[in-house]
C-alpha cells in the first residue's frame, strides 16, 4: 500500500508515466501550488514548500530504487515540488503570464541542466534528485525577480511622464 502511494506521489498520480514530456507534465501540478502559496504570507510559502521539498527527498528516492537508483524521467514529484521556488514572495507573479513565464524558464533549466544544475544529479539518493530541481527553481526565481522588477519600474515610470 505504501510503495503504492509514494509511486503515484512520485509519479505525480501518473503523469511522469506519459511517454513525452513527463517533466513538463508532471511540473504542471505545480502551478496550482504556487499560485496558492502566493495568496499566502511569505512565511507561510517558504514553511509549505521546505516542508514539500524535505518529504520529496524520500518519496524520490524510494521510487527511484525501483528505477536501480536513477532520477528516471517518470519521478516527477521533485519538478512539482521545486516549482512554487520560482515564485516564492513575488506577489506580482501571480498574474497568470508571470507564473507561465515562471513555468517556461524554469522547464528550460531543468531540461538543459547548465552548471551548476547538472552538477547537484551526482549528489547520492533522493537528495540529488530534488537538488538539480531547486537549483533550477532558484536561477528562475532570480530571472523572475529581475524581470519583474525591471517590468515595475518602467510601469511606474510611465504613469509618472
Amino acid at each position: 500500500m505504501l510503495d503504492t502511494v509514494n509511486f503515484w506521489l512520485a509519479t505525480g498520480f501518473g503523469l511522469g508515466l506519459s511517454p513525452f514530456a513527463a517533466g513538463a507534465l508532471g511540473s504542471l501540478i505545480g502551478i496550482p501550488l504556487a499560485w496558492w502559496l502566493l495568496g499566502r504570507p511569505i512565511g507561510q510559502q517558504g514553511i509549505v514548500i521546505a516542508c514539500l521539498l524535505v518529504l520529496a527527498v524520500p518519496v524520490c528516492h524510494v521510487a527511484a530504487r525501483h528505477y536501480a537508483g536513477l532520477d528516471h524521467g517518470s519521478i516527477v514529484a521533485d519538478e512539482y515540488v521545486a516549482f512554487p521556488l520560482t515564485v516564492i514572495g513575488l506577489a506580482a507573479a501571480r498574474h497568470p503570464v508571470a507564473i507561465a513565464l515562471a513555468f517556461g524558464v524554469y522547464r528550460f533549466f531543468d531540461s538543459v541542466k547548465p552548471p551548476p544544475i547538472q552538477l547537484a544529479e551526482y549528489v547520492q539518493g533522493g537528495f540529488g534528485i530534488v537538488l538539480d530541481d531547486v537549483i533550477a527553481a532558484l536561477v528562475t526565481w532570480l530571472i523572475m525577480a529581475i524581470g519583474l522588477t525591471l517590468l515595475q519600474r518602467r510601469a511606474t515610470r510611465q504613469r509618472l511622464e
